[in-house]
């Protein structure tokens, strides 16, 4: 039978096995920070040559110099051109959908004028040069390249800088390069890990300096943005995937186990749950698992994530499950039952929620139009998605008439009285009565 857990919430041990499965151990988190610290103080010193010696080490990957590094527009166009045309078609129409969807939330200056005369407002300014990390180890993800750049664009950054690993002496997958092609990013290395966040973060010889850094990455690319942060902006920490699915028993089984496997498949860290009020459909779910996992491409990794952080819960009705998704705050939500849209409310905290029995969460991994970046590890409690917001930065706009000055001016003195700064107040009390 299935390795995953099955709780009762009806159990008296529910809520202390419910807590444990929350738990992520940051043991690993700790050891990456010390050797992404070593990797990021060693780039930051020797700039290309340390980026070129790390890149050696830890993806066996040679090269003479940086620049070699750096994969042509030319072999981008080539790697789009080369795709058959369904992959051609899938990554335009991936693409249309999220510039669609994330054209709706730019954001826009604004002024106002209060009845001093003064004006009040918001200038709205993109970011210069953004860096983009697209993770190429256990899979390859065009999809993040998208995901990342697009919003980007729409945003108006002007240089978008792409860090892609590719071990050894071939080439990520033709659909990552195709993407960077559609999505117009401008230069692409061949460089993962921490070195290449220390080069984005603090510039190289022939690596630029970048305003903020988004994208997931393994533990090491995690504790670098994680070390970096202040010198330069960063998306978010990812941590492993993970899915809340709630469902009310009528929807397929083996509909819900590929949901399951589709988060477990990520790595051995992702977390898959399942809260259903039927616990004859939990064991349909799990004779599911044991029937379709034998032919998973990704078996051994769905199998040790199931295992380690997968659970089936029996909940009394949905309320109740809702109530455990906010404790969980999941990074992806399926609402798998009729009359979902209903109860969208009760939702307080997901980083995407995913409505109704035939909305598949991959579906947003990949075309569905709203950004797949999303806060993970319980951070939906005050995170949000990645969007076009993330790649703009707000001025404030403050222009006083003489009338205002005095009115305002008087308010500031004695606030600047009260604590103390009186140089504060008189720069505002110099000014009332000019």
């Amino acid at each position: 039978m299935s390795g995953i857990a099955r709780l009762r919430t009806r159990d008296g041990t529910f809520g202390a096995s419910f807590r444990a499965l929350l738990v992520r151990s940051e043991t690993d988190a700790h050891k990456a920070e010390v050797v992404a610290r070593e990797i990021i103080d060693d780039v930051r010193a020797r700039g290309d040559a340390a980026l070129l010696a790390w890149t050696e080490r830890l993806d066996k990957r040679t090269a003479r110099s940086v620049a070699e590094l750096e994969v042509p527009a030319t072999t981008l166009r080539a790697a789009f051109e080369g795709l058959t045309r369904p992959e051609q078609d899938a990554l335009h129409d991936a693409a249309g959908r999220i510039q669609a969807f994330h054209e709706h939330q730019v954001l826009a200056p604004h002024m106002q004028e209060d009845a001093l005369g003064t004006r009040l407002g918001q200038k709205v300014t993109a970011l210069d040069r953004v860096g983009l990390y697209v993770p190429g180890g256990k899979a390859a993800y065009p999809s993040s390249v998208l995901m990342n750049a697009i919003p980007a664009r729409i945003a108006g950054v002007g240089e978008l800088v792409m860090m892609v690993p590719s071990p050894g002496t071939g080439a990520p997958p033709p659909l990552v390069l195709a993407s960077a092609h559609i999505a117009q990013v401008d230069r692409v290395f061949l460089a993962g890990g921490a070195q290449a966040i220390a080069a984005l973060a603090y510039g190289t010889a022939t690596v630029p300096r970048v305003d903020k850094i988004v994208g997931p990455g393994n533990a090491y690319v995690a504790a670098a943005k994680r070390l970096v942060f202040g010198r330069v902006a960063i998306d978010m920490i990812a941590g492993p995937s993970e899915v809340a699915i709630v469902c009310d028993g009528r929807t397929d089984p083996s509909w819900i186990a590929y949901d399951l496997f589709a988060q477990a498949e990520h790595d051995e860290g992702a977390q898959a749950l399942l809260f259903a009020p039927d616990e004859a459909f939990l064991n349909a779910v799990a004779q599911a698992i044991d029937r379709l996992l034998p032919d998973m491409e990704r078996r051994a990794i769905i199998e040790k994530a199931l295992a380690g952080h997968g659970a089936l819960i029996a909940v009394q009705d949905l309320g109740e499950a809702l109530d455990l998704v906010n404790e969980v705050a999941p990074e992806h939500l399926e609402l798998s039952f009729d009359g979902a849209e209903a109860m969208l409310d009760r939702v307080r905290h997901a980083g995407a929620i995913f409505v109704g029995r035939y909305t598949a969460e991959s579906l947003g991994d990949y075309c569905a139009g709203p950004n797949h970046v999303l806060p993970t590890s319980g951070t939906a409690r005050f995170s949000s998605p990645l969007g076009v917001y993330d790649f703009q930065k707000r001025t404030s706009i403050v222009q006083c008439t003489s009338r205002g000055a005095a009115v305002l001016g008087k308010t500031a003195s004695i606030l600047a009285r009260g604590e103390g700064l009186t140089a504060h107040a008189r720069s505002a009390e110099c000014r009332m009565h000019g």
